[in-house]
């Protein structure tokens, strides 16, 4: 208790900056809001942000109740994968116009240590992609491909 209550008084003393309105930008506006609240912090990873435990409590309250309320309707949960086949998701052709320049694409499974001689002649080891360890397949990371669940369900 006592550290929610040092993370609320941090919360309260960030300088509030502009929030977008969520009519102008739903999407901004939510950034806006929860940078803000001091709920997030910039990744080293562009575009992703480390959610700050106390935020991750409201988070972690907020969906447990949300499943509660779900599992009472009878819908029941599965995980699926984040990556899936290129081939897949060229099947949401149609759908990825919008956000297929903003996916991360995976082509091998293994990282190798090797050596690189810089310009003045010094040595340092770098971590490179395996050449041997390349994937048959490029996987794309997409939490939420259509493909992926229906080929699943489709199985079941």
């Amino acid at each position: 208790l006592q550290r929610q209550n040092m993370n609320r008084s941090k919360m309260t003393a960030t300088k509030q900056e502009g929030i977008t309105s969520m009519k102008e930008d739903y999407s901004q506006w939510y950034v806006d809001v929860i940078s803000n609240a001091d709920m997030v912090d910039q990744s080293p990873v562009k575009g992703c942000m480390v959610i700050k435990p106390w935020a991750m409590s409201i988070w972690e309250a907020t969906r447990d109740e949300l499943d509660k309320r779900i599992k009472e309707t009878g819908a029941e949960n599965a995980y699926f994968p984040l990556l899936i086949p290129q081939s897949f998701l060229s099947r949401e052709a149609a759908h990825v116009d919008g956000f297929a320049k903003e996916c991360a694409v995976v082509t091998h499974h293994r990282l190798s240590l090797v050596e690189n001689e810089n310009a003045d002649g010094s040595k340092e080891q770098m971590i490179v992609p395996d050449p041997a360890a390349k994937l048959e397949e490029p996987l794309i990371v997409r939490p939420t491909s259509e493909t992926m669940i229906w080929h699943m369900f489709g199985k079941w």
